[in-house]
């Protein structure tokens, strides 16, 4: 297997380079929009999940929206699938963390992401990796790395992605990335999940996002045939124009969706804002937070984020559910409040 550090990719293709521009206009923009939110906490904390849950069911681990913000109100009563996805949420937060202390993406915080996602320290894989095969013919059509080799490459992904300043344009070099690393394939388990974190993550340390809210696992999911054919056309004729065009189209689609996703959420905050301004003489800014940052809400939550007393954080929440702001359901023995516009715009992404 080559490595990335020794390959050249010729980027001037009058096609790559109209991609590049269709791409990096609507990612520009998103981070505009992105800072327009007072509190990006909100978006962090929504759009996180919804990239664990598209990502995730690439993988077939299949949950619900709603199972899964519940996870966020009673952990102990999720199942398996649910619980996984989770996990994928918190690793991405641990990665972005990393990056915004660090200004870098070394191997020991893929190997935490790796960790996180799969509730184990294995490290790298110690055994051949996956073996493709062809579904018709039941040929070989890829083997991954013999697990001695893992370091090695890892190590030169390790410089790629944290060369200054990057040899390609950082969207060119992001889907050389994600490529060389499905295709080492470095752990037992968690390579396509981790593989998706990467890529979000290397927009963050390239400055060309500020937050992690552009997620590409929701265009995989629905073109999946087509990324891993694309995925093997390079390995098979070096076809790095069709895999990077692909990835630049996910970029330019995807953040297209999610500024009309943010813009949208920004102007439900504002609605909602006045309305509890014009209704309630408690209204406060960390209120208006809570009910963002956590579309399914519960008084501890409000007790902790306003810093009010159990007694007070009830009657609030009560009181929006009362007006239609929120709507009041059971969880076990406890009440949760859902903020219903918002859910509705979360789960009905395109």
């Amino acid at each position: 297997m080559q490595k990335l550090s020794a390959l050249t990719i010729e980027t001037d293709d009058p096609t790559i380079l109209m991609a590049l521009i269709q791409a990096h206009r609507p990612l520009a923009e998103l981070k505009g929009v992105v800072k327009s939110i007072p509190n990006q906490q909100i978006l962090l904390s929504t759009l996180t999940l919804q990239e664990a849950k598209d990502s995730s069911e690439i993988e077939n681990i299949i949950t619900t929206q709603d199972d899964l913000y519940k996870h966020t109100l009673r952990s102990d009563l999720s199942n398996l699938a649910t619980k996984e996805v989770a996990n994928y949420s918190r690793a991405l937060q641990v990665g972005y963390q990393a990056v915004k202390e660090q200004g870098l993406l070394p191997l020991n915080t893929i190997l935490k992401i790796q960790e996180n996602l799969e509730n184990n320290r294995a490290g790298f894989r110690k055994q051949l990796g996956t073996v493709l095969k062809n579904e018709q013919t039941c040929e070989i059509v890829y083997t991954t790395p013999e697990p001695q080799l893992v370091p090695e490459l890892m190590a030169d992904l390790e410089q790629i992605i944290n060369q200054e300043p990057p040899r390609n344009d950082p969207l060119v070099q992001m889907a050389l990335i994600h490529h060389q690393f499905e295709s080492i394939h470095p752990f037992y388990d968690g390579n396509g999940r981790t593989g998706r974190i990467i890529n979000i993550l290397y927009l963050v340390k390239t400055g060309l996002l500020d937050s992690p809210v552009l997620y590409l696992s929701r265009y995989i999911k629905q073109t999946k045939t087509e990324y891993y054919q694309l995925l093997q056309q390079v390995r098979d004729n070096n076809d790095w124009q069709g895999w990077i065009i692909y990835m630049l189209k996910g970029i330019e689609i995807t953040a297209s969706q999610t500024i009309t996703l943010v813009e949208a959420i920004k102007a439900l905050l504002q609605k909602q804002k006045h309305a509890i301004r014009d209704q309630f003489k408690f209204y406060s800014q960390d209120l208006i937070n809570n009910i963002f940052h956590h579309p399914y809400t519960k008084v501890q939550f409000l007790e902790r984020d306003i810093r009010v007393s159990r007694a007070t954080a009830t009657r609030y929440l009560d009181a929006l559910a009362d007006c239609g702001i929120l709507e009041k359901h059971k969880l076990g023995r406890e009440n949760y409040y859902l903020n219903r516009e918002l859910v509705e715009l979360l789960f009905n992404i395109p």
